[in-house]
């Protein structure tokens, strides 16, 4: 229970993980790792971020919707799991930023999720990661991230 007692200290209540929104699972293991579907920023049932940054989103608000996705992932991971404290490292996460032409700060957006995750699992939360720039994501959300997770 060491993480869920961190999440408390931190004040983090987890969503309610998100359901998968078609033919495809929300988490999948595989040996000790565990592949999370994409994730968008929800938030009981809603997109609580939409539109481009640069257009519709600053990078400050897109930041704060890359922790909205994070979230979702601790749940998904807790959903799948039963228990966080199962978890070994976050290894790699992957961040799309739905951006205008030529955005060049996705950076800048995802530590909003990597910033959760180390706040969240310490060194754990410590991962490899990939930060892009796209031209849309489904239901027209600000921020998608794709998570895999080493498990103890």
């Amino acid at each position: 229970m060491q993480i869920e007692n961190k999440l408390s200290e931190l004040g983090i209540a987890l969503p309610h993980p998100p359901a998968a929104a078609g033919n495809y699972l929300p988490a999948v293991q595989s040996g000790n790792l565990l592949h999370l579907s994409g994730v968008l920023p929800m938030d009981e049932g809603k997109i609580t971020h939409e539109g481009q940054v640069g257009a519709d989103q600053t990078v400050e608000s897109a930041n704060k919707a890359a922790r909205v996705c994070a979230l979702n992932a601790i749940a998904n991971i807790k959903a799948t799991t039963g228990d966080l404290d199962k978890v070994a490292r976050i290894v790699y996460l992957a961040g799309f930023v739905n951006g205008i032409s030529g955005f060049a700060d996705s950076p800048a957006v995802i530590n909003g999720a990597s910033d959760l995750f180390v706040e969240v699992f310490g060194e754990g939360g410590k991962h490899a990661r990939a930060a892009v720039a796209v031209a849309g994501l489904p239901k027209n959300a600000t921020v998608e991230i794709q998570v895999i997770v080493e498990l103890r």
